[in-house]
């Protein structure tokens, strides 16, 4: 786990240093500093107020001990033991199996499943998925991903507004017209790339943590192959509606192919169920 933090801290101060060097180059100072606020603000207020929206847009129906006992029972073993405050639990109605967690800190997070992932799985496979969200949680996965996002979306800023205004005064600039274009056309795509990379290492990060908090990395293995096999015939309309909700997931939820490798906001299903496996043996 101390690896996959040492990854994704590099990462992050790899995507900063981009932001600077692209800001400096493309805004100057104050540019970059426009690009930031802009950002920012956008991701401060998705940061506040995601989780209402994520869960109102897949029509998520909170339980209870009453409502769904069994389910309800499960996340509040895991949470006493990843000591976690008890999360608010949620049901999505649909037949794709999948799970997310939101929430901007443990006091206010929540967990959700879909009805498809809670028929499919066994209720050990399903507990070892559960315990993977509550990871997310523990990790404060989304605060990282509000600040990689913000980081983000502040290069992209950068090169509209370089396209659009030319970049900053000849001052504050010292390459040339060629130059700027390049950037202006690298320096998002990268930036992308690197943001998708910090979500993969937050996901095998998980991994991990869940294998620990279930102690039993074998049945999250299991249920990640099957969430996958079912998953790629079970189409999610709401998440290809909102395909930036898809690295909230425990498997991508998005029907096409053609987006994989260094352009996935997910590790391979093979690589995490090798990872897990590994796990077990290590602690056979």
């Amino acid at each position: 786990m101390f690896g996959n933090w040492i990854k994704t801290s590099i990462l992050m101060a790899g995507i900063v240093v981009l932001f600077a060097t692209v800001g400096m180059l493309l805004g100057g100072q104050k540019g970059m500093l426009i690009a930031l606020l802009f950002a920012g603000g956008m991701n401060i207020y998705a940061y506040w107020f995601s989780d209402k929206m994520v869960l109102k847009m897949y029509n998520a129906q909170e339980v209870d001990a009453q409502s769904a006992p069994d389910f309800y029972a499960m996340i509040a073993e895991l949470a006493q033991r990843a000591g976690l405050p008890m999360p608010r639990v949620y049901i999505i109605d649909e037949a794709q199996p999948n799970a997310f967690a939101t929430g901007r800190n443990p006091e206010h997070a929540a967990v959700a499943a879909t009805t498809g992932i809670i028929q499919l799985l066994s209720p050990r496979e399903l507990r070892g998925v559960m315990a993977h969200e509550l990871t997310h949680v523990k990790h404060r996965d989304i605060l990282i991903s509000t600040m990689s996002a913000t980081v983000a979306g502040a290069i992209t800023a950068l090169a509209q507004f370089g396209m659009l205004f030319g970049g900053g005064s000849n001052n504050e600039r010292n390459v040339s017209p060629v130059v700027s274009i390049i950037i202006m056309l690298v320096a998002p795509i990268a930036a992308m790339l690197i943001q998708m990379a910090i979500s993969r290492a937050r996901e095998f990060g998980a991994d991990q943590g869940g294998a620990e908090i279930s102690g039993d990395p074998a049945a999250l293995a299991a249920a990640l192959r099957k969430i996958e096999a079912y998953a790629r015939g079970t189409p999610m309309e709401t998440a290809e509606r909102h395909p930036e909700t898809a690295q909230m997931m425990i498997i991508n939820p998005l029907s096409g192919d053609s987006v994989k490798h260094l352009f996935s906001t997910h590790p391979s299903t093979d690589e995490r169920v090798e990872r897990l496996l590994a796990m077990r043996q290590g602690s056979a």
